[in-house]
């Protein structure tokens, strides 16, 4: 086992990961697991820690080949990530498309090139408090409920988020401790990408302006949101089940692929939307908003003989329809005019 200075910062980020890995995924012998590691300090951070904690750890480093020079940096990164003590340390190029914009191309290019590197292991990425922050900013700014705002989840397998907790001056502080000298992504400082103006400019004002912990209190509140969110969605499945019919009575319809009106209408609206929103991803439905959502409401508890509602994720000749239908709402594909 590699042996660390037990510095603050290096103990703060040190139990972080053991207090993860005791919750979310016990140590097994020969098992271990992957991180991603981009070369920056978070990332770096995560690396050095996990190796002491978890042992067994396999570096995945993903080169989006987006600079010139990517593949020095990633190769770089990964004879770090060797002498950190790694059991191996993978680069992983990728092509980034151009839908939906770069950050979120480089993104869906990233996450798959892990998915499929990871053997089998969960994947701890190095997100810290303050990314945790930024996010929940960019989910109240698009205004679609308390699931926006929920930010991101400790553990969604396979992917481990240990530093929620933890600042980014921290993992900053552990490279220093450690000699470590980050990779600096240009793009971290690019002004044109709506993160990086939340971190260097919306953050601090808030911070100024409030009298500081604002970070913390945002990630308070995402994880006080996601704890009441994981109820709600028990008792929303209950509803869903119930109007789904599960075999009682002349319109059961125990495959879920039509609900009651009269049993979605009498629900609570947090419930019913939630049912909806469940729904709607299991029959195929993508990039959901509350547009659809409201609109696939109104069909419930205010219909005015209004047609099908078109939600994404139809087939190239048709589209995916909710529509009311003899008391029940269904989900179909249509063709297209």
């Amino acid at each position: 086992m590699r042996r660390l200075p037990e510095t603050e910062a290096v103990l703060e980020v040190r139990r972080a990961v053991r207090n993860w890995l005791a919750v979310y995924a016990p140590v097994e012998e020969g098992r271990g697991v992957a991180v991603g590691l981009s070369g920056g300090a978070d990332s770096l951070a995560l690396t050095a820690a996990s190796v002491v904690e978890a042992g067994q750890v396999d570096a995945l480093i993903v080169d989006h080949q987006l600079q010139e020079g990517s593949d020095k940096v990633a190769a770089e990164a990964a004879a770090t990530a060797l002498a950190l003590g790694c059991r191996s340390a993978h680069v992983l190029p990728v092509e980034v498309g151009g839908d939906g914009g770069l950050e979120a191309a480089a993104r869906r290019a990233r996450y798959a090139a892990l998915d499929a590197a990871r053997g089998g292991v969960p994947v701890l990425l190095g997100h810290t408090l303050d990314d945790q922050a930024e996010t929940v900013l960019l989910g109240l700014a698009r205004g679609s409920g308390g699931r926006s705002i929920q930010g991101m989840a400790a553990f969604a397998e396979p992917w481990g988020r240990p530093l929620l907790g933890v600042r980014r001056t921290v993992t900053r502080q552990l490279c220093a401790d450690l000699g470590l000298t980050p990779h600096e992504d240009p793009h971290n400082s690019a002004p044109e990408f709506t993160r990086v103006r939340l971190r260097n400019e919306v953050l601090p004002l808030l911070e100024e302006v409030l009298g500081g912990g604002v970070a913390g209190a945002l990630a308070r509140t995402a994880e006080q949101l996601r704890d009441d969110g994981a109820v709600l969605d028990v008792l929303a499945d209950e509803l869903l089940r119930a109007a789904s019919g599960e075999g009682d009575g002349p319109h059961s319809d125990s495959d879920g692929s039509t609900l009651s009106i009269e049993i979605l209408a009498t629900a609570p609206a947090a419930l019913r939307r939630r049912a909806i929103r469940a729904w709607l991803l299991a029959g195929g439905a993508k990039a959901l908003t509350n547009k659809h959502l409201q609109a696939v409401d109104e069909l419930i508890t205010a219909w005015r003989g209004q047609g099908g509602v078109a939600v994404g994720g139809g087939t190239p000749g048709s589209r995916l329809v909710a529509a009311r239908e003899h008391g029940r709402l269904t989900l179909r594909l249509r063709g297209s005019r």
